[in-house]
């Protein structure tokens, strides 16, 4: 499976995680669709391409090979829950998900 549908696999999985009120995995579900996106922008560019969304989501906040609104769009993705499993900032995981790889790769 390429890299663009696993994107949407995951985009799909995560609206409908939404959809059932399940935001936690509608965040997970984001996540790894932004780190299908990021992986692919890291491979194009010869860098660095680990397994786990969070590790290349990590790279592309902190790259400098990256602009600032991607710096900022993949470090939400970093963002620790509250201990009451909340998301501390105001986002949509989905939204920037799209957002990022539309940065990325278009």
């Amino acid at each position: 499976m390429d890299w663009r549908e696993t994107f949407e696999k995951e985009l799909a999985a995560a609206g409908y995680a939404r959809e059932r009120g399940n935001e936690g995995m509608a965040r997970v579900c984001a996540r790894r669709a932004a780190g299908a996106a990021a992986g692919e922008a890291l491979r194009r560019r010869s860098l660095p391409t680990p397994a786990p969304a969070y590790d290349r989501l990590a790279i592309l906040a902190s790259s400098p090979a990256f602009p600032p609104e991607v710096h900022e769009l993949a470090g939400r993705f970093l963002v620790r829950l509250t201990p009451d499993h909340q998301l501390p900032i105001d986002a949509d995981l989905l939204a920037d998900a799209r957002r990022l790889a539309e940065l990325l790769l278009n």
